[in-house]
């Protein structure tokens, strides 16, 4: 790479040996933790599938229409056979780890250390922690074959947009990315459409990827007919080709 003559600092130029030796130690030491959380994360959760990523805002309480549609899809989800991953949290992430506890499949939580909000909540068989965004949303991808995404902020947008930018630069395989809640979302897919599509800064064919479904038998449904569509059954060997997470 040329540096156009620019003085580029790099670590091994550091001339206080000391410091040098501590800012090694440090940054090596934080790469072994990302390294240790990859490696849990693959341990844990590579002969889990097929599963299903459930995602939504940490401040939806109990009794609200959108907890208890969480609820209720994750329940159908595992008792179809399907495990559940969610953010171990509360609001949604809860609501989905309590209706696959409930059900006959997996209920996977994977935690997150925040200052606050994040608490894990007590309906998780697989419970992992995570200091690392980064690694944790490369577990919501990698051993998912679903996502579904309910109302949620900034965190939920992230998730979803990071899921969406995999399958279309087909740096993940192509999974059933599901959006509950039409009302809430509606707006967004306008504006992919009306801003994004329209302006040349994704192919219209992208928002193909999205389904906005309310009903929670419909998801469950709709999960099971894209893979019946693609004569792909869903089990843990169909998971291996065009994944590159």
């Amino acid at each position: 790479m040329v540096s156009n003559g620019k003085n580029v600092p790099r670590l091994h130029q550091l001339a206080d040996d000391e410091r040098a030796t501590a800012k090694k130690a440090r940054e090596s030491w934080h790469m072994l933790t990302i390294m240790a959380e990859f490696i849990d994360a693959t341990e844990r959760l590579s002969e889990l599938r097929p599963a299903v990523s459930v995602f939504g805002s940490a401040r939806i309480k109990p009794g609200d229409p959108y907890y208890e549609t969480a609820v209720d899809i994750a329940r159908r989800l595992s008792d179809a056979g399907l495990a559940v991953i969610s953010g171990g949290g509360p609001g949604i992430m809860e609501a989905a780890n309590k209706g696959a506890f409930e059900g006959k499949s997996a209920s996977v939580g994977l935690n997150i250390e925040l200052p606050r909000e994040q608490t894990a909540n007590a309906w998780q068989n697989i419970s992992i922690s995570f200091r690392h965004f980064f690694a944790r949303k490369v577990a919501f991808v990698k051993y998912a074959d679903a996502y579904v995404v309910l109302p949620g902020g900034f965190g939920t947008l992230d998730e979803l947009t990071e899921a969406l930018t995999l399958i279309q630069t087909g740096k993940s395989r192509r999974i059933p990315v599901i959006l509950v809640g039409t009302r809430f979302w509606a707006g967004l897919i306008d504006w992919f459409r009306g801003s994004l599509a329209a302006n040349g800064l994704i192919a219209p064919g992208d928002l193909d990827i999205v389904q906005l479904i309310d009903e929670p038998a419909n998801v469950v449904d709709a999960i099971f007919a894209f893979y019946e569509a693609r004569n792909d059954l869903l089990t843990p060997e169909s998971k291996e080709a065009g994944a590159y997470l």
